[in-house]
Formats: C-alpha cells, sequence, structure tokens
C-alpha cells in the first residue's frame, strides 16, 4: 500500500449522544477549551447563514487542485460524516461545487470543510449543507490523484485525525480530538456558564473590570504621567 495513494479503514463512529451534545456548543467556547489549537484559520462558512456542522472526521488528503480522492471520499462517508480535505491551501481550482455537495446532502453526509476552494457559490449560499473553504474559483479540479483518506491531515493550521468530531458555525470550525471530547465538552458547558454571567453583570452595571490593571500591574506596565503644558 504506497504512501500518498492509499485507502485506509474509518475508525468506528463516536457515541451518538456525545456528539448531539458538542452540536450545542459555540465553536468559540470549544476552541478555548482547547488552547486555541484546534480551530482553523481561514475557512470560512460558505454555505447558508444559521446552519451548525458537527459529525466526526473522514479525511481526505488530495494533490493541489485534484479532487478524485473528495469523490472517493463522498463515496465512503457514512450518514452524519463530515469531509475534511486538505487541499494545502491551494484555491486555483475548485475540489467541490453544486453536484458534489447535492450528492452529499442526499447522502446525509453532515458537510465539508476544504483546506481549498469551492466554486457555485450561489447555490452553496442558499444551500443547508455546511461548506466551510479556503477560497472560491470557477476553475474545476483534476481527477488523477494522488491522494489519501483516513489519515491525519491539516486544515487551516489545525491537525485533524480520522474520527475527530468537527464543529462548526457562523464564527468558523474546530476540530475537537475523541479523545478528550468529553473533558472538552464539560470545559466548554463551564465556560459557557462563565460568560452568560459576565454578560448579566454587565446588563446590571456590576461586571468587575479590576482584572485588567492587575494584568498590567503583574506584567509590569508602566504608567507614564502627562506632562505638564508649557507657559
Amino acid at each position: 500500500m504506497p504512501a500518498g495513494f492509499r485507502i485506509l479503514p474509518a475508525p468506528p463512529p463516536p457515541d451518538a449522544a456525545l456528539v448531539a451534545a458538542l452540536r450545542e456548543c459555540a465553536s468559540a467556547h470549544l476552541a478555548d477549551s482547547m488552547g486555541h489549537l484546534q480551530a482553523a484559520a481561514g475557512l470560512l462558512p460558505r454555505h447558508r447563514g444559521g446552519c451548525v456542522l458537527c459529525g466526526p472526521a473522514l479525511t481526505a488528503r488530495v494533490a493541489p487542485g485534484d479532487n478524485l480522492m473528495v469523490q472517493k471520499a463522498l463515496d465512503l462517508a457514512r450518514p452524519g460524516d463530515v469531509i475534511v480535505v486538505d487541499g494545502g491551501g491551494y484555491v486555483g481550482q475548485a475540489l467541490v461545487g453544486e453536484i458534489m455537495a447535492s450528492h452529499a446532502r442526499s447522502r446525509g453526509i453532515a458537510g465539508f470543510v476544504i483546506d481549498g476552494a469551492v466554486r457555485d457559490l450561489d447555490f452553496l449560499a442558499a444551500c443547508e449543507l455546511p461548506v466551510y473553504a479556503a477560497g472560491v474559483t470557477p476553475r474545476g479540479p483534476s481527477r488523477a490523484g494522488p491522494g489519501e483518506i483516513n489519515v491525519p491531515v491539516s486544515v487551516g493550521g489545525m491537525v485533524v485525525q480520522p474520527g475527530d468530531i468537527m464543529v462548526g458555525d457562523a464564527d468558523g470550525v474546530v476540530a475537537v480530538p475523541l479523545a478528550d471530547a468529553e473533558a472538552v465538552l464539560e470545559a466548554a458547558r463551564a465556560l459557557a456558564r462563565k460568560e452568560s454571567a459576565t454578560l448579566r453583570a454587565v446588563a446590571d452595571g456590576s461586571v468587575d473590570r479590576r482584572w485588567i490593571d492587575a494584568a498590567l500591574a503583574a506584567g509590569g506596565c508602566e504608567f507614564v504621567a502627562p506632562r505638564g503644558r508649557s507657559t
């Protein structure tokens, strides 16, 4: 089985209740609960607003501008899977468009996360299938390979393992490592409760902002007194 052109078996699907619970979490809370390392940079939502992405990752790594392995991933994906494509950030050729997105939706696939380009933006923008991508171009892909499926990939600066749980909303997309998912879920829920309390304090005027000066003092920030005006 040559490295660079191979298809590996998918891991078992995660617990459905865990996926459902993570779906209720904001991507920002999940990102902050993972030290900001598992949040993609530069992969923007290309779909209709208000849609939430959540499901286990079926990963594909492709040659720049080539979608042969994305096509095969579309055949292999289980309902509820998210197809995560490492296209190397190349946006000169689209890896997914209207036909593939329509096929994915008909098969119950949860969405796409693509470190590469898409096309048929008018269709995607009206579609409820979540699609995150680095760019948009009318140029179509090649279909010759090579590529790999169900291998570790890098998208938007974050590492995604096959089976990691992808969560996306209007802010962007994160990857929750399956081994850490329960702990990340609890941390995100705690952060949501903390932020809700802060927002209540902002609303009633009781918010405590003393932490800012404390942080400045701890860092040795110098407060320079204003100079008097010369006469």
